[in-house]
């Protein structure tokens, strides 16, 4: 726990500058369809100074993020992801320039071969920083959005990751390349030999 605080501090006073959009460009996932998507927030670690949010909260925003980004895939081959929120700080409102910290995610990942029956990946870790406008910039974080719309910015930047990252380990290591179809041999049926004909 003290090590996943620390990180939530650590990151909080960071700045992220790139906008993450709901529909962006989509990357090639071969055969990837999503089946289902779990997300699990009982046990996440709430930071320092942070908003409260309820975990059903935090489940709901998960799932609709990853629904949008990665249930628009649809390949042959279906897959399920799980994903753990560890911790989380939702920026509060702050002194702007003085104290000025930014929401943040740290979030395991488990992506699972419906069809192999194995796991590609156990608790991959990834880390988000909420994207930073003008205004948050200016105002704070915690000025300029709401709870919901802090949750739903992170929400979406850890979709974002997931699809970047599982489109990587696409390319490097084949993870939803088409697999062959295996035929099933048909019975053989006993062949009568009709008799010569005199």
């Amino acid at each position: 726990m003290f090590r996943i605080l620390t990180l939530i501090s650590a990151l909080a006073l960071l700045g992220a500058c790139t906008q993450t959009q709901e529909y962006e460009a989509p990357e090639d996932l071969g055969e990837f369809k999503l089946r289902v998507n779990y997300a699990f927030a009982d046990k996440a670690v709430q930071g320092p100074v942070s908003r409260d949010a309820t975990p059903k909260e935090w489940t709901d925003a998960i799932e609709k993020a990853i629904d949008l980004r990665l249930g628009r895939y649809q390949g042959s081959q279906e897959y399920d992801i799980g994903i753990s929120l560890e911790g989380y700080m939702l920026a509060p409102p702050g002194v702007p320039v003085i104290y000025n910290p930014k929401s943040t995610a740290i979030v395991l990942v488990n992506i699972y071969d419906v069809g192999q029956k194995k796991f590609l990946a156990k608790a991959e870790q990834i880390q988000v920083l909420e994207d930073t406008t003008s205004e948050s910039a200016l105002m704070g974080s915690g000025h300029a959005r709401t709870k919901e719309e802090q949750m739903k910015g992170l929400a979406l930047k850890v979709a974002d990751r997931v699809e970047e990252w599982i489109a990587e380990e696409h390319r490097k290591n084949g993870w939803f390349d088409k697999r062959p179809v295996l035929m099933t041999p048909l019975e053989s049926a006993p062949v009568t030999q009709k008799p010569a004909q005199g």
